[in-house]
């Protein structure tokens, strides 16, 4: 499934060739050196949210990502407002986004629910990242999402110098 290119091309002066603002040729090969990298740059994200959705596993980045904007709330209410949301979309039985976390995992999150704190999830995010890095994320730097936006990069890197050869 081919990656939507939504970069904006600026020329850097009259005499020069538009630039991307968005990650270039290098920064994307640099995605391959760990997860972190990839979700810490929003086209990495998009492309691996993209990536997992294929494999029909994009439920752990949405919870991974909902565990992330979690732990910045400061609100006493919203953290249990936020908690429960996270907890009925990902962690309870038949959830609609249920993500694989052993029992044990499972357990204590169901029972400390109602007295939720910025780290009730933490537990549950360290496995998903874990499976992410280990499991989803090697396939990904193999798969043709990441080829094809690598291989956008660096052909448009080559075009954009190509007049100066």
């Amino acid at each position: 499934m081919p990656v939507k290119d939504m970069t904006i091309l600026i020329p850097c002066c009259q005499f020069c060739l538009p630039f991307p603002l968005k990650s270039d040729a290098g920064e994307t090969m640099a995605w391959s050196e760990s997860v972190d990298t990839v979700l810490a740059n929003k086209e990495g994200l998009a492309a691996f949210r993209t990536f997992l959705k294929s494999e029909f596993s994009e439920e752990n980045v949405e919870f991974w990502l909902a565990c992330e904007d979690f732990k910045k709330t400061k609100s006493t209410s919203k953290i249990a407002s936020k908690a429960r949301k996270i907890y009925s979309d990902f962690i309870q039985a038949d959830a609609p986004k249920e993500i694989n976390i052993d029992f044990h995992t499972k357990n204590d999150i169901s029972e400390n629910i109602s007295e939720p704190t910025l780290s009730c999830f933490d537990a549950a995010q360290r496995s998903i990242y874990s499976l992410m890095a280990k499991d989803s994320f090697p396939r990904f730097l193999r798969s043709e999402v990441y080829k094809e936006l690598v291989k956008k990069h660096q052909d448009r890197n080559q075009k954009r110098w190509l007049p100066f050869l």
